[in-house]
């Protein structure tokens, strides 16, 4: 399932939940990393992220 985050540059990212390895914070927000070195920089703190990524790995009707 996919979650929305605003970025760092302030553009809305989607991001799909089964595919993040790690989750850092910055000092610019939260770092998202995935598979194969890719990540992205997030504004939400980490708590929200954390809360938003299990929230969209959940099973939903």
């Amino acid at each position: 399932m996919l979650v929305m985050f605003v970025g760092a540059d302030r553009v809305e990212t989607a991001i799909n939940a089964n595919q993040v390895t790690f989750i850092s914070q910055v000092s610019e927000g939260t770092r998202i990393r995935f598979g194969e070195g890719r990540s992205v920089t997030v504004t939400e703190p980490l708590a929200e992220v954390v809360d938003k990524l299990n929230w969209g790995l959940r099973p939903h009707e």
